[in-house]
């Protein structure tokens, strides 16, 4: 269970978050939604502990993170994963290499004891298996696609098996079909770990595919927290709108909810 409770942060004089409420299910995959710009990515620096806010609280199974620092903050932190927009795989770094970075820094979180090169291997191996990469370990960044890229910044972040799972614009830059495949990807990862997702996003039809329940932020406000079937019949006229621009005519009705 994550407890956001009204949660304030500026920057100078831009507000970015305005009192965000938000309560996520263990096990549940969450879509934050809405446009550039109004404190998405903001929201999730601040549930990794990167970020402090200016007033309110983020509770992470109980454990209220807002006040802490250092190792505890750390700990507490420890299990949060997060899939960057631009995937941040190092450059220098195999796939391999890239894929194994958390174990090779930190003891396993499950087991509280560093893994030994052979278990590195194996984590890895499974873990590329997962996302569909078999045979990428000695291969490059600079040499792989951008979805490409994505699925080993997934197979990062899935291969210590994090209870939270925080994905920033995870389709941003791919083509659609690419983009469906990583949707798909998102969906087996949350079943498969049974972790709790929040994910990021401006792209509606992602959000259909993958969310339990959608958050709508405008300007720094979660001015809805719904089901994907009640989001589709809101009359707000700034999701009516959004739902217009961004779906094509008669795909609303013809998607499964």
């Amino acid at each position: 269970m994550i407890k956001i409770k009204d949660l304030w942060k500026s920057y100078n004089d831009h507000h970015v978050l305005k009192g965000i409420n938000l309560e996520i299910k263990t096990g549940e995959t969450i879509v934050i939604l809405g446009r550039s710009g109004v404190g998405k990515s903001v929201l999730l620096r601040h549930i990794m502990g990167i970020e402090k806010a200016d007033s309110g609280s983020i509770e992470i199974e109980g454990v209220n993170i807002s006040s802490l620092k250092g190792f505890a903050l750390f700990r507490a932190v420890n299990e949060v994963g997060m899939l960057f927009q631009a995937s941040a795989l190092f450059d220098s770094m195999t796939v391999e290499e890239n894929t194994a970075f958390y174990h090779s820094q930190h003891p396993d979180p499950r087991e509280g004891r560093v893994l030994t090169k052979a278990e590195r291997h194996e984590r890895v191996q499974a873990a590329l298996a997962m996302v569909g990469l078999e045979g990428t370990e000695e291969i490059m960044p600079s040499d792989l696609s951008g979805g490409m890229r994505k699925r080993a910044a997934l197979a990062r972040l899935i291969v210590y098996h994090p209870k939270v799972l925080l994905y920033d614009e995870p389709t941003t830059g791919l083509d659609p079909i690419t983009a469906m495949s990583i949707n798909d990807l998102i969906v087996k990862t949350q079943r498969e770990l049974n972790a709790t997702s929040i994910v990021v996003t401006h792209d509606i039809c992602s959000t259909l595919h993958i969310a339990d329940r959608i958050a709508v932020i405008h300007e720094g406000e979660l001015i809805h927290f719904t089901t994907k079937k009640e989001f589709l019949t809101i009359k707000d006229p700034l999701v009516q709108a959004f739902l217009k621009n961004s779906i094509p005519e008669g795909v609303v009705n013809e998607r499964p909810i």
